[in-house]
């Protein structure tokens, strides 16, 4: 079991390129598979989850070869295999396979999803829309059995702009007989890249990123190369981490518009920001205010970045409350925090924080974001070393974080226990 080590109190200076995003790399490499021919996509973060996909995808029958941040995915050998446990349970976003074998074979057999356990995201959104396309879904053993003689085209409500729903029904639809009509659709710029690839991939897909979303179907789709766009999240970890440490960092390869939210509200708390082109410089302050933070969908301030900035507002001068419409029970990481020394208290949905200073501690995620926010924290402590566990949560999502910090100065390293 490996763990991370972090002596803190070193303001992080320098520059950090920002690798594609996690979010749109796992629906983008499923996606894939909608194609009769090879896919080429650029700039794929290292993390765990897409070495997981690649792994599933060849047991398919896919021939997916990596080269740094390039694979290739030749998806023409592809077999409608059942897959109700194995790898399948160690992410949350193999729900992808099941919109993509159902636009590819019209059917699918999969698991149940694993990935982050901080609260139950049920999947009912991605059965309605696959159940309005024409298909049939049934529950056995805890696996999803979906089928279809024939996708057709269907005009869908989402009760609630998911994410996940709304990428699952562009991939089946792609490929169904018929316009379909997405309303309620979720606006997140990893939608708007997986309807980029799909389009490159010869499918009609228009309206990504607002929330009508019209795609008319079409019988096949062929291979393309495509680049996957900078993770904001990642991005806006990184500028957290700066304004925690009091530094001054340049964080590239981002767009600043996804990032638009967070940005407001450092600048409100006197975090110093600089936007360029396609890079923000993050400059800290001896002292920065509390403010108030709600977690919104996309536009408003991204959940994914809930739990680090519950670490930033500890650092802040007098209370803050932080609130999460989107998980609002998504706070495990505040326990860690607290034994750290953090003075947080959780009612329903928001948390309730008063600055102060942190120390070193034993410390392990839950999950992806709760790590982070952990290390956020391990890099704020001025005396000791803070341990962590869990990192195969940070692994999921945090391409080269090690070394990345390090380069900042960050004094972070990985040590192996039994």
């Amino acid at each position: 079991m490996e763990k991370l080590m972090v002596r803190g109190g070193r303001p992080l200076r320098g520059t950090v390129q920002i690798s594609g995003a996690k979010n749109s790399a796992v629906a983008l490499v499923p996606a894939a598979i909608l194609a009769e021919s090879e896919v080429v996509l650029d700039n794929l973060p290292l993390i765990s989850d897409v070495a997981v996909y690649s792994e599933i995808l060849q047991e398919l029958g896919a021939k997916v070869v990596r080269s740094g941040d390039t694979m290739r995915i030749d998806p023409s050998d592809l077999q409608a295999k059942p897959m109700p446990n194995g790898k399948v349970k160690l992410l949350r976003a193999s729900y992808y396979l099941m919109g993509a074998m159902l636009g590819r074979f019209g059917e699918a057999t999969i698991g149940m999803p694993g990935g982050c356990n901080f609260e139950p995201r049920p999947i009912d959104q991605h059965i309605k829309g696959f159940e309005a396309l024409g298909a049939k879904v049934t529950n056995e053993h805890g696996s999803i059995h979906i089928y279809a003689k024939e996708l057709h085209g269907a005009k869908i409500y989402l009760d609630v702009a998911s994410v996940g729903a709304t990428i699952n029904i562009m991939l089946a639809a792609s490929r169904a007989k018929g316009s379909t009509i997405i309303e309620n659709a979720a606006k997140e710029p990893e939608i708007i890249d997986v309807a980029t690839l799909l389009n490159a991939m010869g499918a009609v897909i228009k309206g990504a990123g607002t929330e009508t979303i019209r795609i008319e179907g079409v019988e096949k789709l062929h291979g393309c190369r495509h680049s996957i766009i900078p993770d904001r999240i990642q991005a806006g970890t990184y500028m957290i981490m700066a304004a925690a440490t009091r530094g001054d960092v340049l964080i590239d390869n981002v767009i600043p518009k996804h990032l638009e939210a967070l940005t407001a509200k450092l600048e409100e708390m006197g975090v110093g920001v600089e936007e360029l082109d396609e890079s923000i410089r993050i400059t800290g302050a001896p002292e920065y205010s509390a403010i108030d933070v709600k977690a919104l969908v996309y536009p408003g301030f991204a959940t994914d970045l809930q739990s680090p900035m519950t670490t930033l507002l500890t650092q802040a001068k007098g209370v803050s409350i932080l609130s999460d419409y989107v998980y609002g029970t998504r706070f495990k990481h505040v326990p860690e925090l607290s034994r750290m020394g953090a003075n947080i208290r959780v009612e329903g949905r928001s948390a309730i924080i008063e600055g102060t200073r942190l120390h070193a501690a034993k410390v392990k995620a839950a999950d992806l974001r709760a790590g982070a926010a952990l290390v956020v924290a391990a890099l704020t402590v001025e005396d000791g070393v803070t341990e962590i566990t869990g990192v195969e949560y940070i692994d999921r999502g945090y391409d080269r974080l090690v070394e990345n910090l390090t380069s900042l100065g960050a004094e972070i390293w990985r040590e192996t226990e039994s």
